[in-house]
């Protein structure tokens, strides 16, 4: 395995609205540095998920205990596949994931279960080699928002884009391919 590049930033940043239960999804799209005749691949290093609160009537940031009614979990993840809903971690698609759980009594904590995905090769040297064109980034809050505010949840990732021997670019390919089944 060789960097290509130094490390460079990618971020996405989804909302959650008002309400009971919400959830979103976006991508984050890889295709200017994924080359499948290269054998070039992104190896994500490390993925931070920030949560705020959004006042949505001024589209000011506000403390994240202002956006909830009651308890409540925010939870998300980022995959290299679409499972069209949240995963479990022994998902291969699973890049990372965190969350942050509120108390109506303005206690919170947060934290990241997985971070990132560090189960691949040797290689990767402890951070995770994604060779699809697209991550998945997707959001979930269990609990009710208040009206006209929302939680605004950003990913924030680590990666650097490098270049595979033969064999580890096939057997990533097939593990990813295996794993979308």
């Amino acid at each position: 395995m060789a960097a290509k590049t130094s490390v460079f930033y990618l971020t996405e940043r989804v909302s959650l609205a008002a309400g009971t239960n919400s959830e979103n999804t976006d991508t984050i799209s890889l295709g200017a540095y994924v080359d499948v005749a290269d054998r070039q691949g992104i190896l994500v290093h490390d993925v931070d998920f920030i949560f705020q609160g959004k006042d949505t009537s001024t589209g000011n940031v506000t403390g994240f205990g202002n956006t909830m009614s009651a308890d409540a979990t925010t939870i998300a993840q980022l995959a290299d596949l679409n499972r069209g809903e949240l995963v479990f971690a022994d998902d291969r698609a699973l890049v990372a994931s965190g969350s942050v759980l509120y108390d109506s009594t303005n206690v919170m904590s947060n934290e990241a279960d997985l971070y990132p995905d560090n189960f691949g090769p040797t290689s990767a040297q402890g951070g995770r080699i994604v060779i699809n064109d697209q991550l998945y980034f997707r959001a979930r809050n269990i609990g009710t928002i208040i009206a006209d505010h929302a939680i605004e949840v950003t990913v924030r990732i680590k990666c650097s884009v490098i270049s595979l021997s033969q064999k580890d670019f096939m057997a990533i390919a097939l593990q990813s391919t295996a794993a979308d089944n």
